[in-house]
């Protein structure tokens, strides 16, 4: 599978097969992460994987309800290890840089057979909680994973036209 490909084959799954994911897939997800591009190349960034059951089912609280989250067979949680650097545009760099990595993960658990549901409906302190995440670090991101049980049809997508200008802003 091309990235492109990946990219059009992508869903949020929010059901899992009860099976492990092979430790060879994981490392390849998280090498993918590890590889993307950050601010200043600094990856200021560790990627928490989360296996334990029940630490899974505590994590189910924490992402307000969402019961699949526990159901998955590995949660990644997305942690920022400097989340005060700004960059001269003006945007903070922890949120892109993590959003970045978390997309190669996403698109390399897809060419892999593997789906996850990116989650930004969590409660930062009780996820630092369950994972023994330090106050100065920041979590962006949730992003629980494992063989798909469901095969959600695409969402409706804008038209290109309708997201795009050129040369300017109309």
């Amino acid at each position: 599978m091309d990235v492109y490909e990946a990219i059009k084959e992508r869903r949020s799954i929010r059901a899992f097969e009860e099976r492990d994911i092979e430790e060879e897939k994981i490392s390849k997800i998280l090498d993918a992460g590890r590889l993307a591009p950050s601010a200043n190349n600094k990856q200021d960034w560790k990627f928490v994987v989360v296996r334990d059951k029940d630490k899974r089912k505590r994590l189910i609280k924490a992402a307000k309800g969402q019961e699949f989250v526990g159901e998955a067979p590995a949660v990644l949680v997305m942690c920022a290890t400097q989340s005060d650097k700004v960059m001269s545009c003006g945007q903070p760099a922890y949120t892109i840089d993590l959003s970045i990595a978390l997309s190669f993960m996403v698109l390399e658990a897809t060419e892999l057979g593997i789906g996850g549901c990116w989650i930004g409906a969590f409660l930062e302190d009780e996820v630092k909680k369950v994972c023994d995440i330090p106050d100065n670090v920041r979590v962006v991101a949730i992003f629980p994973l494992g063989y798909p049980a469901e095969n959600p049809n695409p969402r409706p997508r804008k038209k290109l036209n309708e997201v795009v200008c050129f040369d300017s802003y109309k």
